[in-house]
């Protein structure tokens, strides 16, 4: 039995506790310990816990062998050393086997000090380096360091292939002053799947989680994190980074295809070559029709499909389902290479309630608000980040920077900013609970938002953060230091909805429509914006753009094409999802690829023509965007004929000759139709939405007509011009010698 007047320092509660895996500081009780009295003074009492073993020994690094006792009839062996901590442990098992290992507990703290006052700062903005797994050699030895913040556990574990998913093998030591849990395991490996395993303060068993800094997981429905298996990719894109420094996006072309990687081609849904596929046909299809970027949507690991990313579960780790995070490295550096930006979808608003994920993580409210009234979306059944605490700002933060600087994507768009700024956010009175000031915005989340504008433009020049923001909030996409929120460019919700609203009525009500058209403008420069038709616009019974278009079949596909030469002419930087450059018949489904068959029908072919021939265009004619966000750009010439539904304006440049837009909505042809122009000379018809080669009527102007001395429309000449049925007229002076 043992005799517990021979071992004095250790209680035989604090065996029992270690032993059954309750201890929460195992290194007071593991590994070597200085004896500083006694006959042994000057040595160290070491101890190891080892379930099932038969005996244990120590083997020093002189070769001496020690014999371990049992500390009674427990699992607990010790012996006594010299000091220092060259030895190894033996094990002998019932079996006749014999097992040596290196103790997890000789080893000093891993994390300094430094980086723990960071972490608690919310201010590490290298966090992925600190927390998380880490193949490393310490001292000589190879394994696997952890780290994981859980400040209100009585006791954490790291489980895995590596100790039986045993949560009493490995438990971890608290750095006190940051709630940070740590420990190196030596012989751990790489690609070893793991989780961990916490008590809550009451010291009840919580169920495992997963790591939330993970950088690898198993592919869903499996939930574990991996070690990282791979060496980071080398990038060649150096040249591509250094441009982006000194690019100011509000000024610079830009038109993104919106995609998510798993419907847009069902191949792609392969977690050894997803990427690898995407790579080898997405970027020459975007690159062909001029899409200057791409953007995902959510790709960092999320338990559900049917929520596309919108509700993720890792936001250090590319999902598992297209391969693995240097393909996705990879995949990006061969968009760079191809002159094809990427831009991800990126959700700091909220997360889902899994058992295994951020919810209750040490047993109590740590990433999300305690309150429901606070930390609850009842629309998405998740639940949102505590903007108010340090560590989960620079959780998020340090997400952000992540996926720019690790992986070189070129900006995120945030999603659900609107439900971050208020704390009403899609709640009936008496459900949700004011500011200090008795507002409703929500003053951590704007403080939170500041400071991830502020981090990405100092650390990354030229990386764009993009707001989806559905309100009215003033300054989202102006600097900071001017009272902004920081961001760089704002989804314009508001042109979205009102022209698509416009678009849908017939031509014959359009008359009583005309300023859901003109209202854009009331506004326009206020913001740096981006024209969005995303995937929203294309889902729950909203139907297919095509679809929302009036009239026969053929009405329909030139609704569509006019709709699309108003909209790359107008001010703002363009978004289109995919499957809405070739008119797909139906609306979006995650679980399907896109209707790429309909590229057989001329009309849908038609349509691809056109977005690629809008986007062509737009990247070489400076007056579609270098001055989208000032009064010089943009000059209505026809904003009042509801009589006829048709519009006219001209984009200027800072310099060149403008361009002249006309768009016609209704489907009558309309002959010797005058529209005023700036200057005499012959004006050249560079695209026409009901061209045969989009498959139009082919109705136009030959190509060019010639100004005349006719004052009309404010200008002091004019084109008499044949306005197709249901198209957008782009015409340019012709440059004389």
């Amino acid at each position: 039995m043992f005799d517990a007047a021979a071992h004095v320092s250790l209680q035989w509660a604090e065996i029992e506790a270690i032993c059954q895996g309750r201890h929460g500081d195992p290194f007071a009780i593991l590994g070597p310990h200085a004896i500083s009295e006694g006959k042994n003074s000057g040595k160290s009492i070491l101890r190891t816990l080892a379930h099932f073993a038969r005996e244990a020994r120590v083997v020093l690094a002189s070769g001496r062998d020690i014999a371990m006792q049992r500390m009674g009839e427990s699992d607990l062996f010790e012996a006594v050393i010299p000091s220092g901590r060259g030895y190894h442990i033996v094990l002998s098992w019932p079996d006749g086997g014999e097992q040596t290992i290196d103790d997890p507990y000789r080893f000093p703290p891993i994390l300094s000090d430094f980086d723990l006052y960071l972490i608690g700062q919310g201010r590490h903005r290298e966090l992925a380096d600190c927390l998380g797994s880490h193949p490393v050699t310490f001292e000589g030895v190879h394994g696997v360091r952890f780290a994981v913040w859980a400040p209100n556990a009585s006791r954490v574990s790291v489980v895995g292939d590596f100790n039986g998913w045993d949560g009493r093998r490995h438990p971890m030591r608290l750095r006190h002053d940051a709630g940070v849990w740590e420990l190196f395991v030596p012989g751990a490996v790489e690609g070893a799947r793991y989780k961990y395993e916490l008590l809550d303060r009451n010291g009840a068993l919580l169920p495992q989680k997963a790591d939330p800094m993970a950088m690898q997981t198993q592919a869903p429905p499996a939930t574990a994190s991996i070690v990282p298996t791979e060496s980071p990719h080398q990038f060649g894109d150096a040249a591509w980074i250094e441009k982006r420094k000194t690019t100011w996006w509000a000024r610079a072309p830009l038109s993104i295809y919106e995609v998510h990687v798993g419907s847009w081609l069902r191949a792609v849904n392969n977690p050894e070559k997803g990427w690898q596929i995407l790579a080898e046909k997405l970027i020459p299809y975007a690159t062909g029709l001029g899409f200057t970027h791409i953007e995902l949507m959510p790709i960092m690991e999320y338990p559900f499909g049917g929520s596309w990313g919108y509700q993720p579960l890792a936001q250090f780790a590319p999902s598992a389902r297209y391969g693995s995070p240097r393909d996705f490295a990879e995949f990006v550096d061969r968009c760079h290479g191809a002159g094809l930006g990427v831009i991800l979808d990126w959700v700091p608003a909220h997360f889902p309630t899994d058992a295994h994920g951020l919810a209750h993580f040490d047993g109590t409210s740590l990433y999300e608000y305690a309150d429901p009234k606070e930390g609850f979306h009842s629309d998405w059944d998740t639940f949102i980040y505590n903007f108010g605490r340090n560590e989960v700002r620079g959780f998020l933060v340090a997400s952000a920077l992540f996926w720019i600087e690790h992986y070189h994507v070129d900006g995120l768009r945030v999603d659900a900013v609107a439900s971050m700024l208020y704390r009403d956010y899609s709640r009936k009175p008496g459900e949700w609970i004011p500011n200090r000031y008795g507002g409703r915005e929500n003053l951590e989340a704007i403080e939170f938002i500041k400071d991830l504008n502020l981090a990405v433009a100092e650390r990354n020049p030229g990386a764009m953060v993009i707001a989806e923001e559905s309100t009215s909030w003033p300054k989202v996409s102006m600097p900071v230091n001017e009272g902004g929120l920081g961001f760089t460019l704002k989804w314009n919700m508001g042109w979205m909805h009102d022209t698509l609203h416009y678009m849908e009525y017939p031509p014959i009500h359009r008359s009583y429509h005309h300023n859901d058209i003109t209202f854009g403008m009331m506004y326009v420069y206020f913001e740096h914006f981006v024209l969005p038709l995303s995937h929203d616009e294309v889902v729950y019974g909203k139907k297919s753009l095509l679809s929302k278009m009036p009239g026969d079949r053929w009405q329909q596909f030139a609704n569509l094409r006019t709709y699309y030469g108003f909209m790359w002419t107008y001010p703002g930087k363009k978004l289109l999802f995919m499957g809405c450059e070739i008119a797909q018949d139906i609306e979006w489904n995650h679980d399907a690829e896109l209707s790429w068959d309909l590229l057989r029908d001329g009309s849908h072919l038609g349509v691809q023509r056109l977005v690629g021939d809008l986007n062509h265009l737009l990247k070489a004619e400076p007056s579609l965007y270098q001055d989208d966000d000032r009064e010089a750009g943009f000059k209505w010439v026809i904003v009042d004929d509801r009589q006829d539904s048709v519009f006219a304006y001209l984009r200027y440049s800072e310099s060149g000759a403008p361009l002249l837009v006309i768009c016609n909505m209704t489907p009558v042809v309309r002959y010797g139709y005058y529209v005023g122009a700036p200057q005499r000379g012959r004006w050249i018809e560079l695209l026409n939405t009901d061209s045969e080669r989009y498959a139009g009527s082919n109705l136009g102007n030959n190509g060019a007509v010639e100004a005349i001395d006719y004052g009309v429309h404010g200008q002091n000449f004019a084109l008499s011009l044949t306005l197709p049925p249901l198209a957008t007229l782009i015409f340019k002076r012709e440059e004389t010698g």
